[in-house]
């Protein structure tokens, strides 16, 4: 009887890219993925310690999993791992953020010794982990890790101390990667990392520089960047922007803060002034394209004021959505420092009202589209439904069954209460 492993993947996309590689391997070992919630011979728990609610949800899952199969090994890894050394309790191998490919080694190891694999962290995160994917189970687009850590230590951020320095992908692996990816069925490709667009400053290459090659990429319909934030906006990304339709019609730039005083504060490398300059840049490129933001309300020292200003900042700025976080204070940040902290109950405050603009803003870009005709690549047919997604990133339903992983161009029709656009296809199949 094969062995069954299931995965538990928390945070971020890169997260999720590191989870399907090593199902991938685990795969090649004949194991038998299931499920996590259900009974498995080993659990592979993939933590998060962005907030504090990750760090609860990290050590949740773990103990979740072994409530499951008591006799299990438990593998736990990832950033609560590295911002929570001493936290040992119901996991049998530990791991950080910089041996994650190796999971299957140390795995074989502990069945041999039976007995705890306690991995020490690694302060010094020189280098780039191996990892090439081939498939990406499940999904019709494709997430590909090209850059790992951050240096930038925005004063509200543990990140940087958990995943350490830049460091990049090699750029010829990146390459092929992509190209195999594309190759295996995969239409529409995610470009994912700490600090993404901070891709190559530690090998001498440029992000605007891998983004053209890409785009070079037979059969590639689609380039999605998870993330970028608005000082990476240079001129060779603009230009390249507009030179290469493949990139698709919506960027993720995080705002943080619709406040100078409270960005400053933040260690934010920008003010409201560049801010705004480069989304009329980008807008004046790609006049329909989605722009969404990230916003953390109740910064220490944000006032009432302060606040009232963030929320018109977003409506100036006209984000297609807004991600609302409150602050979240981690220890061994700057913040931590800070006077003035916001209470509880005034940051749930702030966070209702900036996502009631965000859900009016969400319908007001939403009904701009109906009536036109969109490419929706289809990605699942559930229950009588088949769903997919635009180039802005709109989630398309339509009645009935449409073949999947293929371009069809839809007519929107109708803006649904869950924020996705109900339309009705006109053509099977797009040229690609």
């Amino acid at each position: 009887m094969k062995k069954t492993v299931g995965f538990c993947t928390l945070g971020c996309k890169v997260n999720a890219y590191e989870s399907a590689y090593l199902e991938e391997q685990f795969k090649k070992k004949g194991y038998e993925i299931k499920d996590f919630h259900s009974p498995c011979d080993v659990y592979v728990i993939n933590t998060c310690t962005v907030t504090n609610e990750s760090d609860k949800k990290s050590r949740k899952m773990i103990r979740f999993c072994r409530k499951l199969n008591k006799e299990a090994i438990i593998i736990a890894m990832g950033c609560f791992i590295e911002a929570h050394p001493d936290y040992l309790e119901g996991i049998d191998i530990r791991v950080g953020n910089l041996f994650k490919n190796k999971v299957l080694t140390y795995l074989e190891e502990y069945e041999r010794m039976h007995q705890a694999k306690i991995l020490p962290i690694e302060k010094e995160k020189g280098h780039f982990e191996d990892m090439f994917l081939t498939s990406f189970e499940g999904r019709t687009r494709a997430f590909v890790k090209i850059q790992d850590g951050c240096e930038n230590f925005c004063t509200y951020c543990i990140i940087p101390y958990v995943r350490g320095k830049c460091r990049s992908k090699d750029f010829d692996t990146v390459i092929r990667e992509i190209q195999e990816l594309v190759q295996n069925g995969y239409q529409e490709i995610v470009l994912t990392g700490i600090h993404t667009g901070h891709y190559g400053a530690d090998i001498g290459r440029d992000f605007s520089e891998l983004l053209e090659a890409i785009c070079q990429i037979k059969g590639l319909v689609r380039l999605r960047i998870s993330s970028i934030e608005i000082t990476e906006l240079n001129e060779q990304f603009l230009k390249v922007f507009k030179e290469n339709p493949i990139i698709v019609d919506h960027l993720h730039i995080p705002l943080q803060a619709g406040c100078d005083r409270t960005l400053k504060r933040m260690g934010r490398k920008y003010d409201l002034a560049y801010f705004e300059e480069k989304l009329k840049a980008i807008r004046k490129i790609r006049p329909e394209i989605a722009i969404t933001t990230d916003v953390i309300v109740g910064f220490p020292g944000e006032t009432e004021e302060d606040f009232q200003t963030t929320l018109k900042t977003v409506e100036r700025f006209g984000f297609m959505k807004v991600h609302v976080f409150p602050f979240s204070l981690r220890q061994g940040t700057a913040a931590e420092k800070l006077d003035h902290h916001v209470d509880e109950h005034t940051k749930k405050q702030r966070v209702r009202a900036l996502l009631a603009l965000s859900d009016t803003l969400e319908k007001t870009y939403l009904e701009k589209f109906i009536g036109q005709e969109k490419e929706v690549l289809f990605e699942t047919y559930k229950e009588g439904i088949s769903k997919g997604h635009t180039s802005n990133y709109i989630s398309v339903y339509v009645k009935g069954e449409v073949p999947l992983h293929q371009m069809m161009k839809v007519r929107l029709e109708k803006v649904r209460e869950d924020h996705s656009i109900e339309g009705k296809v006109v053509i099977e199949t797009c040229e690609v």
